[in-house]
């Protein structure tokens, strides 16, 4: 096989690759057995012709497609692997001779990943972010501590206010039809909390157990139902219970209840220290984000068009999966929005063209400083996983696929490069 290379622009390798006869002879074989069973021929069982005599009957070409698809595609990615290319994109194939020893003449032309100018990495300077803990903080951790040791009490000496939790059956009307989605048997309602349409709550007020209400309401315009939007509604409530929150005295008894203190100033202390373990983490976090924004920036790379379709594709898949996994359509979202797919797509745009560069720009620096992920660094971070789960490491292996493997390598990628650059950034 002989290989040319050349580069046609920034994004764009051509190939052109000549086979000897014999590769060629050896894909017309391999078209011939996979197509044998489709030839009929006059004094053969369907199938069951032999080669000469189904290229004499069709024409020699009959086997040259697949012949062709085969070995170009092998020659292909022999090509690529041979020079060090990352293709984003399939190749565009072109056949320019078939000599008459069969020899084969054929370009390939593919989108590459671009090169990157990398900008300096080392020696950035970057002020480290700084999060105080606030007596606020601590006291709104002890308020949501109360709130889940709250016990509900019914009250049916006075009507409905705020803050009140109201079991309700509910039934709703539009155009005096029910409507799917718009009845529910004793359904547990905060009033004040703006869960249901504008008004909803708002006219329960007053009300008490036994009471039977009918609250109209309009939905929003832009209400996800495009059956419902707009359309104003009745519905039939029944008040079953009102029930308030009764809230336990923070003190030391209540630290004892909630955790392992005996005093509330012993878990209060317990809680600061929790809340200032979470802001180390969100520092580094922070510290991290801000570094790789700024090395980012000051490199260089013309990034292919295709790599971010192809990236918005991806987005925009994985937003319709989280849609879907609460239960809203794609395509009734984007309705409801007043958004076409091409105009949601093109907002992802300028978050798709950040997410390719920094992945293209850490890349380069993990190649120029040799920080891939060894094999000794998987078997590590495989033992460790396997040890967490309780599981012996070989069976551990069994349940992973080589997606698995390559999430696992990515992860140490990007981990080692992060500690690279923190530990050669300048840090005040």
């Amino acid at each position: 096989m002989d290989v040319k290379m050349e580069r046609k622009d920034k994004s764009v390798v051509e190939f052109e690759i000549k086979l000897e006869p014999e590769k060629f002879e050896e894909g017309l074989k391999r078209s011939f057995q996979k197509n044998m069973k489709k030839f009929s021929v006059p004094g053969f069982r369907k199938g069951r012709a032999p080669r000469n005599i189904v290229e004499r009957h069709y024409g020699e070409e009959v086997l040259y497609e697949d012949a062709i698809n085969i070995v170009c595609t092998e020659a292909y990615q022999q090509a690529v692997k041979e020079n060090g290319i990352s293709p984003v994109d399939y190749p565009s194939l072109d056949i320019k001779d078939i000599g008459e020893d069969k020899s084969l003449v054929f370009t390939a032309s593919v989108v590459v990943e671009p090169d990157v100018e990398l900008g300096e990495y080392k020696g950035i300077e970057i002020e480290k972010p700084k999060i105080d803990i606030t007596d606020e903080e601590v006291e709104k951790e002890l308020k949501a501590a109360a709130e889940k040791s709250a016990r509900l009490m019914s009250v049916d000496d006075r009507g409905i206010q705020n803050g009140d939790l109201a079991q309700i059956d509910f039934e709703g009307f539009v155009d005096g039809e029910p409507f799917e989605g718009g009845k529910a048997d004793d359904y547990i309602l905060e009033i004040g909390s703006k869960s249901f349409i504008g008004g909803f709550e708002e006219q329960l007020i007053g009300t008490r157990p036994g009471d039977d209400v009918d609250v109209n309401v309009t939905f929003p315009e832009d209400y996800a139902s495009e059956e419902l939007a707009g359309k104003d509604a009745l519905f039939k409530v029944i008040i079953n219970d009102v029930k308030i929150k009764e809230l336990p005295i923070i003190d030391d008894e209540f630290a004892k209840d909630v955790s392992e203190f005996d005093t509330l100033e012993e878990y209060k202390a317990d809680i600061k220290g929790k809340l200032a373990e979470e802001a180390k983490k969100k520092e580094k976090r922070m510290l991290e984000d801000k570094l790789v924004e700024k090395i980012v920036a000051g490199a260089k790379v013309e990034i292919p068009e295709i790599m971010i379709e192809n990236q918005i594709n991806s987005m925009f898949g994985r937003y319709s999966t989280a849609l879907k996994a609460q239960g809203v359509d794609m395509e009734g979202y984007l309705s409801s929005s007043g958004m076409s797919t091409d105009a949601f797509k093109e907002r992802l745009r300028e978050d798709a063209q950040r997410d390719i560069k920094t992945g293209l720009v850490l890349d380069k620096i993990m190649k120029n400083e040799d920080l891939k992920a060894t094999q000794e660094d998987i078997d590590n971070r495989i033992k460790e996983e396997s040890e967490r789960s309780g599981m012996e490491i070989e069976d551990f292996k069994k349940h992973f696929a080589n997606a698995d493997i390559e999430y696992i390598r990515v992860e140490i990628e990007n981990k080692k490069i992060i500690n690279f650059l923190v530990e050669n950034a300048k840090i005040s």
